[in-house]
């Protein structure tokens, strides 16, 4: 067997220590996020399955790496290589599904989609959430106060003088309610997660690369010598 540079073993297994812990620390999320998936799934956010596939690829990986580069082994380091081109293809598909999956939710909140305002309107959590935040963020509905139907929650009720506008004919509530809808503020709950999510598949692809270039020159180290 050949020997690989020191120097570069160590930055090598430095790194997928890193993504090691990192990888730990994902699993942990998707522990806790589990708990919340319901809530996720209703707003259209990233489903927490994609999560624990993530933690557990990541923790896998870098697991598989620092024995490749520990042991020099050249058929683990050709696997290891092998991954990380499927990683990145992966990551890059992802990244983009969640990128269009998160124009797809804000066009159909600012177009009032009722596959969009109907999950959240038809379930009890989420219509009491909606209620506690319009007061805050002085909007009424997800895309209009009619999504309350006749009966329009004291939540909306609009005392800043400004913002305003009569209740919609034939309901009951206040007599003048908030003119925006909330579904920017609950697109902006739910966005938070898509970003971070885009951040993490795209960061992982440019490191699948750069691990790719890594592992390549360990595997011509250990052929060669």
């Amino acid at each position: 067997m050949g020997k690989i540079n020191g120097c570069l073993k160590c930055v090598f297994i430095f790194f997928n220590v890193l993504f090691g812990i990192l990888g730990c620390l994902l699993i942990y999320s998707a522990v806790k996020a589990t708990s919340s998936a319901i809530q996720m799934s209703t707003f259209g956010g990233p489903g927490v399955g994609w999560i624990w596939v993530i933690a557990l690829g990541v923790f896998g990986m870098s697991a598989l790496g620092i024995f490749a580069a520990c042991s020099e082994n050249s058929l683990a380091l050709k696997i290891f290589a092998g991954f990380m081109v499927a990683g990145m293809i992966i990551m890059l598909i992802f990244g983009t599904i969640v990128a269009v999956m998160r124009n797809q939710i804000k066009d159909a909140i600012e177009h009032g989609a009722k596959e969009f305002v109907n999950p959240i309107m038809e379930n009890e959590e989420t219509r009491a959430m909606l209620e506690s935040i319009q007061g805050v963020f002085q909007c009424c509905g997800v895309s209009s106060a009619e999504d309350w139907g006749s009966t329009i929650p004291n939540s909306c009720e609009c005392t800043t003088g400004y913002g305003c506008k009569p209740k919609p004919q034939g309901s009951s509530g206040p007599a003048l309610i908030y003119s925006q809808s909330c579904g920017l503020v609950l697109f902006g709950l739910v966005d938070l997660g898509f970003k971070v999510m885009m951040g993490f598949l795209f960061g992982f692809a440019v490191s699948a690369v750069l691990s790719l270039l890594f592992s390549i020159v360990m595997i011509r180290q250990v052929t060669q010598q």
